[in-house]
């Protein structure tokens, strides 16, 4: 064990020194409640704090060890939930006035698998009013600040988790991701955050069991660590139809293999910031150490209407009642999705669907002939936290608040598994996050290759000031 605090070893080391004794679980707890208190003030990235629920519950796993129960995969190992999911007894918000004082009685599915894990649950972390946008602010709670610039967003909108787990708050936090919201604040925040395939963490409870866009997953600030957790959270359900079988944790320290690498600087002619770019065509030669890579783009036509018509039945389908109710204490931009979505036509949903066949067979055929793409994980750095969202990217106007965020919310329309590994900085100081989409259900030789690209890169070391 080194000599620095607990809050600073990987989510892996952890575990390893909790399973071996040397460490007990009020004191690995203990060490994140203090890094907490000294840190979350600037940056409300942790919203609401159990911290005597927390530390009572790490006292009974320390006698459950003692008397030889056998530990989980996360055994110890504290964690604050995303508050979009909800947790008995815990308030949960959902980011939205309406719900400011509501306290679930039972917890998620999500939740029930990171207990049964051994996780601890410290308490809830900040998103975006119902999870929309890929900023992290809400009437509730306020912004939340990037710990590499507080004048900055950490991205959305598991934005509290990443700006959480970047400064050692948390080895490891939970997150969901429709459009881009475990890699958008993982680009921002220069940790991981890997959107698995959909189905691979099932959740029962879902109001639409059919609908492959939005998934949950992992934020890290290592690979290996958002391995351990997707391992803890990736567990069948028969109750699911999405469901994939069960997923063996890959071995992250050999060679990934022989890799054919696309590289896609734009995908299919995006604006791209320049300092995005820049950074990122700095890391190439690192990935070719890693790789053969070559330039290559896959067909993605009609990405952008299947997701903005697919977004917008799910936002009808799931929060008209609220608007409805509460006019006045929805923020706009959800009010348009949801009108959005009430007045699509039978027609344009039918041609999304069928669109969305045809994007899926094109991405698989493409990636039959490449092991990965290599893209932007944000179309832009992080930008000043009272910017709600992006209107402008070199020179060329945006229509919605959801085209900023078109190099996530392309790829999530293939339901194919991606991960934002950082890989760079902008000369202002600003992480820059690289995107590997990987094959479908391929989570494990996916992990592999960005295991290898952030050991090239050696970005990921790079921790904030604070």
């Amino acid at each position: 064990m080194s000599g620095g605090p607990l809050w600073e070893l990987s989510a892996v080391e952890q575990r390893r020194l909790l399973g071996a004794g040397e460490v007990s679980v009020v004191e690995v707890v203990t060490a994140h409640l203090e890094r907490i208190e000294e840190v979350n003030p600037s940056l409300n990235a942790i919203v609401t704090l159990v911290p005597e629920r927390a530390l009572a519950e790490a006292a009974r796993a320390d006698d459950a060890k003692v008397r030889g129960e056998a530990p989980g995969p996360l055994h110890g190992l504290p964690i604050a939930i995303k508050d979009l999911v909800d947790t008995a007894g815990i308030r949960t918000t959902y980011g939205s006035p309406i719900y400011r004082d509501h306290v679930p009685a039972e917890d998620a599915p999500l939740v029930r698998r990171l207990r049964a894990a051994g996780a601890i649950v410290v308490g809830k972390t900040n998103t975006p009013e119902f999870g929309a946008g890929s900023q992290t602010f809400n009437p509730v709670f306020g912004v939340t600040r990037n710990p590499y610039d507080l004048t900055l967003t950490p991205g959305g909108s598991s934005g509290g988790a990443a700006a959480a787990v970047a400064t050692g708050m948390l080895p490891l936090a939970d997150g969901s991701d429709l459009g881009g919201s475990l890699r958008n604040p993982a680009s921002f925040c220069n940790v991981v955050g890997l959107r698995p395939t959909p189905g691979r963490v099932p959740d029962a409870e879902r109001d639409d069991l059919w609908d492959p866009l939005s998934v949950s997953g992992p934020i890290a600030r290592t690979v290996a660590d958002a391995a351990l957790l997707l391992g803890a959270l990736a567990v069948p359900d028969p109750a699911v139809p999405l469901a994939l079988p069960e997923w063996v944790a890959p071995d992250l320290d050999g060679d990934p293999g022989d890799l054919r690498i696309a590289w896609s600087r734009d995908l299919g002619g995006l604006p791209v910031d320049p300092a995005v770019t820049a950074a990122l065509d700095g890391v190439r030669p690192a990935l070719e150490r890693v790789a053969h890579v070559e330039d290559a783009e896959p067909d993605l036509a009609g990405a952008d209407e299947v997701f903005h018509v697919l977004r917008a039945l799910g936002f009808a389908r799931g929060l008209a009642a609220e608007v409805r109710a509460h006019p006045d204490l929805v923020k706009e931009t959800v009010v348009w999705n949801v009108r959005e979505g009430l007045a699509l036509d039978g027609e344009r949903i039918a041609r999304a669907q069928a669109a969305r066949t045809e994007i899926f067979r094109r991405m698989t055929a493409f990636l039959l002939e490449y092991d990965a793409l290599a893209l932007p994980a944000s179309l832009v750095p992080p930008f000043p936290v009272e910017v709600e969202w992006i209107e402008e990217i070199a020179g060329v106007r945006l229509d919605s608040y959801l085209d900023w965020m078109r190099a996530c919310t392309r790829i999530s329309v293939t339901a194919h598994p991606a991960i934002s590994v950082p890989v760079a900085f902008t000369p202002a100081g600003l992480p820059v996050g690289l995107q590997l989409v990987g094959r479908y259900g391929d989570e494990a030789g996916l992990l592999r290759l960005a295991a290898a690209v952030e050991a090239a890169a050696g970005a990921s070391t790079r921790r904030p000031a604070l």
